[in-house]
């Protein structure tokens, strides 16, 4: 088989495809698979993969359409049309996360592994990279990298390939907040899964400060189940109950010349009263 440059798109065999080792994008057999599924049975693959050849083999490393790939094998077609690029995979690693960042809908996991792959890969070309700078060769900014984050958020993104995957996952489920993954990141395996474990048990997710206390704590040697344990057991504020009643309600009850605190005071007391009598209401009743 030809495997020059194809300025048309050719027919390839789809046993002699397969995915690009590695690809940080999920591909899922969701319902949006199964409508694609359905359009490639009616109309076939409408866009062409992208394809590498492979050295030294008939097969060929998908570059872009992944999951054009995958609706073609359920939907049982044989062969797909590609355009054949024969780069290396360094080149198609960056071609590969290229044409994909532009999506509308990208989940975290996917962008920190992608920015991780493309990272990778300049690196591997002699560039030097911008996360250390104690290495030779041509300096690699934060532009080859991503056209829309910073350099700190790239470096954010890329901290979160060390969340172990039950983490990640919450993460992109929108369970966990971004800035709580990142600070996550920091704690080895172990104390991730202890993380997960009292999550679970207790029922909660951390907040960002409990997430940080955790970071420093790991990086100070002075974490264990117990200590995480403690900190996720604590009542954060957003979960305390407050109960807000509009001034409408009470004006005719609180007297007027009162300030705020002095009104709350009133109404924290007026309560303490209530209660009393209810009590007290109900041993009479009791008694009975």
């Amino acid at each position: 088989m030809n495997k020059a440059k194809s300025k048309a798109p050719i027919m390839i065999p789809v046993d002699n495809i397969v995915p690009f080792d590695g690809h940080p994008y999920k591909v899922l057999d969701d319902d949006s698979m199964n409508e694609l599924i359905e359009s490639v049975q009616d109309n076939g693959i409408l866009e062409p993969l992208t394809v590498r050849p492979i050295e030294n083999t008939d097969n060929y490393e998908i570059i872009s359409g992944h999951r054009r790939y995958r609706a073609a094998q359920k939907a049982g077609l044989t062969e797909v049309p590609a355009f054949i690029r024969p780069v290396s995979r360094d080149e198609a690693a960056i071609m590969l996360v290229a044409s994909n960042l532009h999506r509308a809908r990208i989940l975290p996991s996917e962008k920190a592994f992608a920015y991780k792959l493309k990272l990778e890969a300049l690196e591997h070309q002699g560039k030097r990279t911008f996360l250390t700078s104690d290495q030779l060769g041509p300096k690699l900014t934060v532009d080859m990298i991503s056209g829309t984050d910073s350099a700190t958020q790239v470096k954010r993104y890329i901290r979160l390939t060390n969340l172990i995957p039950e983490l990640l996952e919450m993460m992109d489920e929108g369970k966990i907040a971004f800035s709580v993954g990142v600070e996550l990141s920091f704690l080895d395996e172990k104390h991730q899964y202890d993380v997960l474990e009292s999550m679970r048990m207790n029922d909660c997710t951390p907040s960002y400060s409990q997430a940080v206390r955790m970071h420093k704590a790991a990086s100070a040697e002075s974490i264990g189940p117990d200590e995480i344990q403690e900190i996720l057991q604590e009542e954060k504020a957003n979960q305390r109950m407050t109960i807000k009643i509009p001034f409408e309600r009470i004006k005719e009850i609180v007297p007027f010349e009162f300030d705020s605190k002095e009104a709350e005071d009133y109404v924290v007391k007026a309560l303490e009263y209530y209660h009393r009598f209810l009590m007290k209401k109900r041993e009479r009743e009791n008694e009975r």
